[in-house]
């Protein structure tokens, strides 16, 4: 809180700071700009009241008004506000390939004749089919292994799968494939599919097409299936 003096009241308070000799008769509030609109001491103080308040001279407007006499009035100087950060977008990680294994088995009466290691139409035709629909695989390594029955010697039957798995392996080649992701292994007649006691007897025709399911070859191959 301050006090306004009239013009009278102004004069009679610079001659009592006179006469105390507080102020100067040069003191007014034009000595020092930034205190125009208060009185002033001789030491350039706003001069005031016994109880504290600065004595106004009587052209003080709000505008005048400073931090020491009337903070209430005193506009403060504005923070500057930081702008608020931007959203981040939402960033979706990239799925990893998944992981796919596809397994064939090819029998061999498909791909080959009877004690035979050529391809058959019938047995490029399922290899066509195989290597269609593992397109959409990224390819690692594909694995084929030959098979054959029981009747022939292990040495035999040892070759025989040996070719089989080759032929298979040729004819993959010629769609493409690479070399080195093609493995061929030969099992002969060591892993039958048909057990012990089903297939009884010499070698007949009926014996012969109940082991066929021995005569077989079997492709795996490994990869990646793109994410979707």
């Amino acid at each position: 809180m301050t006090y306004a003096l009239t013009k009278k009241q102004m004069a009679l308070a610079v001659s009592c700071a006179l006469a105390l000799g507080l102020v100067s008769g040069a003191a007014t509030a034009q000595t020092n700009p930034t205190k125009e609109g208060y009185v002033v001491d001789q030491r350039g103080e706003v001069a005031k009241s016994g109880t504290g308040l600065c004595w106004r001279t009587g052209y003080w407007t709000p505008a005048l008004a400073i931090e020491e006499c009337d903070p209430d009035l005193v506009k403060k100087p504005q923070l500057a506000v930081a702008p608020a950060p931007m959203p981040m977008a939402a960033v979706t990680p990239t799925p990893a390939p998944k992981p796919a294994a596809q397994r064939v088995q090819l029998n061999a009466d498909t791909l080959f004749d009877f004690n035979k290691a050529v391809l058959r139409p019938a047995g490029r035709e399922a290899l066509d089919d195989f290597v269609s629909k593992s397109k959409d695989i990224n390819l690692e390594v594909i694995t084929a292994v030959g098979h054959a029955d029981r009747f022939g010697s292990d040495s035999y039957n040892q070759k025989l799968s040996e070719q089989r798995a080759a032929a298979v392996k040729a004819y993959l080649l010629s769609k493409g494939i690479e070399a080195n992701r093609i493995q061929t292994e030969g099992k002969g007649e060591t892993q039958p599919v048909t057990k012990a006691g089903d297939c009884r007897g010499a070698k007949s025709a009926k014996v012969i097409a109940c082991l066929q399911p021995d005569r077989r070859v079997d492709i795996e191959i490994i990869g990646t299936r793109p994410a979707k």
